[in-house]
């Protein structure tokens, strides 16, 4: 099962604060122990909202809107993929993670869709698309 690791942005983060030397180095032992586990399947951390966009889409209609966005707690910070094989198992890593002094975190777990997920609609050959798809991404 494939989760979905969310770290959300905080005042901090959406200034553009960087990590401290400590800081990187907890962050990449943590890393490391979930690629020794084999669990980890990607990880990064992200610029400010200042630096991105939304785009609302409706209909025929595309609107761009630059950031930053007021809405912190609803920002993301950063995540990992984590390949695990529970919500508990994903929970029991997300507690080890490094918690730095005078650091209130929200940490958010979602569970990545399977192909299974979808039924009867994701017909045999929607997923022979998708397969084909997933294999030019290894590549």
């Amino acid at each position: 099962m494939r989760f979905m690791v969310i770290i959300k942005a905080d005042e901090k983060t959406e200034a553009g604060v960087m990590p401290t030397e400590e800081q990187l180095t907890a962050m990449g032992k943590f890393n490391e122990e979930l690629v020794k586990a084999g669990v980890m399947l990607a990880g990064e951390g992200l610029h400010p909202s200042s630096r991105g966009a939304r785009v609302h889409l409706k209909g025929d209609q595309k609107t761009v809107v630059d950031g930053p966005f007021t809405e912190t707690k609803e920002l993301i910070a950063g995540f990992w993929l984590l390949d695990v094989k529970s919500r508990d198992e994903a929970v029991e890593w997300v507690k080890r993670m490094p918690v730095f002094e005078g650091e209130d975190s929200v940490v958010e777990i979602r569970q990545v869709f399977e192909a299974s997920d979808f039924g009867d609609e994701f017909t045999p050959e929607l997923r022979a698309a998708e397969d084909a798809l997933r294999e030019q991404l290894g590549q």
